[in-house]
């Protein structure tokens, strides 16, 4: 049952751990000390052999394991028209750390006009023989990061005006992907997952959110950003609770959202955190249509220890009594670098990892 359009029976996420080499490139040319050009050459030569790398392993699908970005989320918000990455008084926090002090906020009319992501993506379409996998943060990122004081109120006195411009640029950006060959895009829509947290709820209260409507203006924004996409490009969806450094934010099974995120959105697939009991249990899959696929995130990223074949079949199993197996596929929870600093396991765990994942999904769906 092996499947000829994405998700795959085998596939991951998207970010991959840096070499060490790209890591100390990066941190000269952010000092000054060399140019861009010499940065781009360095990644054009991790790239190169990462794809080798990806590819060697029996991957359907690659991506440039994000090696150009820094974060997975404000590299592409930084190039949208009105959005503006600036240096925080306030971390991201995670359970047990924080992120560096980066803010996002909207100055100006949301809108697309260019992005660096499009040459990205030229380049890892030109260096490899299968499907080339790009992959950008959702929409709902910009606005459920800062709410309604992250959105300049001169500019955007009313938010939905806010949310259709946003739709909008995101539907010329997707456009323009395609028209770049691209047949294979993911959204990063950690939000949802979120909402699915008691304490993320109860902050969004207190912002003044509402957590019970923004999952469907969220699925309202997806949906005007892909509708005009070509019938063969496939748009997968990935859910997380955070990822930095090996730590997590948020708790919660995906009970509250699961019939929008799965009957309101109208993606191909789902790339979904099922590595720990954070994540809860397998009885969402069963709002899951037929048409969709969910790739099941049963391997963690947050550490280098080894799932055994035998229990990741047994999941598998659990969760075929919820949502067929023909419907079903195996990936790692998360990326395994969601930022440069990446998560705390070696490069040498990371591909075991997905080979065995491979290996699984060959016994598993032939």
């Amino acid at each position: 049952m092996k499947r000829s359009t994405p998700p795959f029976r085998a596939d991951h996420v998207g970010s991959l751990l840096r070499p060490k080499e790209l890591l100390e490139t990066r941190a000269k040319h952010a000092a000054g000390e060399i140019s861009l050009e010499d940065l781009t050459a360095v990644e054009d030569r991790a790239i190169e052999a990462l794809v080798r790398k990806e590819e060697s392993l029996g991957l359907q699908a690659v991506t440039d394991g994000e090696f150009r970005r820094t974060f997975w989320h404000f590299d592409f918000f930084r190039h949208l028209d009105g959005c503006e990455v600036y240096q925080s008084s306030r971390a991201i926090q995670f359970k047990g750390g924080a992120s560096r002090a980066w803010g996002l906020r909207v100055k100006g009319r949301v809108g697309f006009t260019d992005h660096p992501f499009l040459r990205h993506f030229q380049f890892l379409k030109s260096h490899t023989k299968v499907l080339p996998k790009m992959t950008i943060p959702s929409p709902s990122v910009l606005h459920f990061r800062g709410g309604r004081r992250g959105i300049d109120s001169s500019v955007y006195p009313d938010l939905n005006e806010f949310f259709s411009d946003l739709s909008s640029a995101y539907s010329r950006v997707v456009q323009a992907f395609a028209r770049e060959g691209c047949r294979y895009l993911q959204f990063d829509e950690v939000n949802l997952a979120y909402l699915c947290d008691p304490e993320q709820r109860g902050n969004l209260v207190q912002r003044g959110d509402d957590p019970e409507k923004l999952p469907h203006t969220y699925a309202g924004m997806i949906n005007r950003a892909i509708d005009n996409r070509p019938q063969d490009m496939a748009i997968t969806l990935h859910l997380c609770r955070g990822n930095f450094k090996s730590m997590w934010i948020a708790s919660g099974g995906y009970e509250p959202v699961a019939d929008v995120l799965f009957n309101a959105i109208n993606v191909n697939g789902y790339f979904l955190e099922w590595d720990t009991e954070r994540a809860g249990n397998f009885e969402p899959l069963r709002f899951v249509p037929k048409g969709k696929t969910v790739a099941l995130g049963l391997v963690t990223t947050k550490t280098g220890a080894l799932e055994s074949k035998d229990a990741l079949k047994r999941r598998i199993e659990e969760a075929s009594a919820y949502c067929p197996i023909e419907q079903l596929c195996l990936a790692p929870q998360c990326g395994f670098a969601s930022t440069e600093e990446g998560n705390v396991l070696t490069q040498d765990e990371q591909w075991a990892k997905l080979e065995q994942i491979v290996e699984v999904a060959q016994e598993v769906w032939g």
